[in-house]
């Protein structure tokens, strides 16, 4: 499936946003806020200026991709059409599909990216070549 994927089959989804005085809450919960079960969350945090991360694709693994603090602009591919996302808001996640290109990168001051995942981590699943990705998804 994930061959077939095209930027179109990711999205912005708006997540639920709890409003209180003491704070705003944003729960997010695997098979609910996300169509895949959460098992595995990370963050990405203290990005220099000017560097870029993620430079890779997916066989396999969705993600949610969120900016928990400041702001970044994630860039999708899927070998054929490009589209850039700025995310600034913490209670907006960008859905990754499978056999997506992502390139982050724009990272502001303090900026924090948390990112809820499918699957457990595995070498296997990434693809970090674009030439080979353009392969895979036969271009």
């Amino acid at each position: 499936m994930s061959k077939q994927t095209t930027i179109n089959d990711c999205k912005i989804i708006d997540l639920r946003k709890i409003h209180d005085p003491r704070g705003n809450l944003t729960p997010i919960e695997g098979g609910v806020d996300v169509p895949f079960d959460i098992k595995r969350i990370y963050y990405l945090y203290d990005v220099p200026g000017g560097e870029s991360r993620g430079s890779h694709a997916h066989k396999e693994l969705q993600q949610l991709i969120v900016a928990a603090s400041g702001s970044f602009t994630v860039t999708l591919d899927d070998g054929t059409n490009k589209k850039s996302f700025n995310l600034n808001r913490s209670y907006y996640g960008l859905l990754v599909v499978p056999g997506i290109w992502r390139d982050l990168d724009d990272f502001s001051s303090g900026a924090v990216l948390l990112c809820l995942a499918s699957e457990h981590y595995k070498a296997s699943d990434y693809i970090r070549d674009y030439d080979e990705f353009l392969r895979y998804k036969e271009v």
